[in-house]
């Protein structure tokens, strides 16, 4: 089992979310980056379950990372930066009845047969979204490391529950800084219909998915590589390590498929200086990468998040000891919909997807600029 990634940066998470705590190593990032410890605690508060309330679990943790080594004067030491976040309101209890009853939708059944029962199936173990607080952690790092190069990294939520918003920044350079809102939208009329429709879920024990979009702007031209090394492979890959992620679109996605070329193709725009590296495109439909390198537009990318498996209504399920179909209702505290609490996941898989493929650039002395 692997729970790493990166190829010039690698990022291992651990823990299980019912176990002491969960964390990360950063093996290693660049020595000499200065980390603002405010600004990353206020990127994980977005990710932290609130206790209670219509969009979020009941479960209350303040996700309060431990740094344990690689930070020395809030600089990176360039060796290895190793966080730990404690859990602290865990009920295992209520999952005392999960081995003879596997959730429809989770990593439980699967999990069982691929482990030979020794996993830990307290809330999901290691399969649960929990153990993404560490890589809240890391994106936030990514996040700070990018900025000093003139990156920026946001997201937003496009639908939750079939409520879409409304306003499309598809010719701006960046989404607007949304992030200080319940929800992380444009339009605060969707939102309100977007919380009263994961209210709805909640109060029927069920439970709604959505989209989310995320943006990475001021990244150079250059950057990528063709066939395994695209930058939509390796943004995919990190994508879809998300819990609840079920598709991945970049640029305008499945929109491309109903056009023709000449109506989807992004036509080059001259430079305004004739550098080639400064050409521009009339459109950015492509989402920031032609041929698996970056064309020096915003990378754009949308990721639909399915419904949140744990829910009260009744259900059936399996028990694996008898091969008899047995009722279940999940205990435990969830959220009616996990796309609010993911849209700093989603900034921070994109951050750090993309700071390896930057270091990569200069590790292999790309001409990429940076």
């Amino acid at each position: 089992m692997t729970s790493s990634f990166g190829e010039n940066i690698r990022l291992s998470l651990f823990g299980e979310s019912h176990g002491k705590a969960v964390g990360c190593v950063i093996d290693s990032p660049p020595p000499g980056i200065p980390i603002d410890q405010a600004a990353l605690a206020c990127h994980m508060a977005r990710r932290a379950p609130a206790g209670g309330g219509p969009l979020s679990t009941a479960r209350r943790e303040t996700d309060a990372p431990e740094i344990l080594s690689g930070l020395f004067e809030e600089h990176t030491t360039g060796t290895p930066l190793a966080a730990v976040i404690r859990n602290a309101d865990a009920r295992s209890g209520d999952y005392a009845k999960l081995r003879r009853a596997p959730r429809p939708g989770h990593g439980d059944l699967t999990g069982l047969l691929r482990y030979g029962g020794a996993n830990d199936p307290r809330g999901g173990g290691h399969f649960s979204a929990r153990v993404t607080a560490g890589l809240c952690f890391a994106g936030a790092v990514a996040m700070q490391a990018l900025a000093r190069l003139g990156a920026t990294v946001r997201a937003r939520i496009v639908e939750i529950g079939g409520v879409a918003d409304p306003a499309d920044p598809d010719h701006a350079e960046q989404i607007p800084d949304v992030s200080n809102k319940a929800l992380a939208v444009l339009s605060d009329v969707a939102g309100a219909a977007m919380i009263a429709e994961i209210e709805r879920a909640r109060v029927e024990g069920d439970s709604v998915g959505g989209v989310v979009e995320v943006r990475v702007a001021g990244i150079p031209a250059g950057i990528g590589a063709p066939v395994f090394d695209r930058v939509e492979t390796k943004l995919g890959s990190m994508f879809f390590s998300l819990p609840a992620v079920r598709a991945v679109a970049f640029g305008d996605g499945f929109a491309c498929a109903r056009r023709r070329g000449s109506a989807n193709n992004d036509r080059p725009v001259p430079s305004p200086d004739g550098d080639p590296s400064r050409i521009g495109r009339a459109t950015n439909r492509a989402g920031g990468a032609e041929g698996g390198i970056t064309t020096g537009l915003p990378i754009i990318a949308r990721l639909a998040f399915k419904p949140t498996p744990s829910i009260s209504a009744p259900q059936t399920t399996v028990d694996p000891e008898t091969n008899r179909e047995v009722p279940l209702s999940v205990p435990g505290r969830h959220d009616p919909c996990v796309v609010p609490r993911a849209v700093p996941l989603v900034e921070s898989a994109a951050a750090f997807a993309v700071w390896d493929l930057v270091l990569s650039a200069r590790a292999k002395e790309s001409g990429a600029g940076w």
